[in-house]
C-alpha cells in the first residue's frame, strides 16, 4: 500500500507528484488560452516542450539545494 492512502491523502499522490500534476495543469491552462482553447496537431510539440520547461522549474526547485552567499559562509 502506498503511504499516502495511510496517511489520508486522497489522491495517492506524492508531494511531488502533486506538483508536478499542478505545474502540468496550470501550463496546459495557459496554452489553452493563448489558443482560443483549441490544440491544432501542430501545436503539440510546442505545448509539450512548455510542459516540460514547468516540469524541470518543479525538479530543479526540489532538486537544488540552497545557494549559499558570502554571507552565509
Amino acid at each position: 500500500m502506498d503511504d499516502a492512502y495511510t496517511v489520508g491523502d486522497p489522491d495517492g499522490l506524492s508531494p511531488l507528484l502533486r506538483e508536478i500534476r499542478d505545474a502540468v495543469a496550470r501550463e496546459l491552462h495557459a496554452q489553452l488560452a493563448l489558443r482560443a482553447e483549441r490544440l491544432e496537431l501542430a501545436d503539440v510539440p510546442e505545448v509539450a516542450y512548455q510542459v516540460t520547461l514547468g516540469v524541470d522549474r518543479v525538479l530543479t526547485g526540489r532538486l537544488t539545494p540552497p545557494r549559499r552567499t558570502s554571507a552565509g559562509r
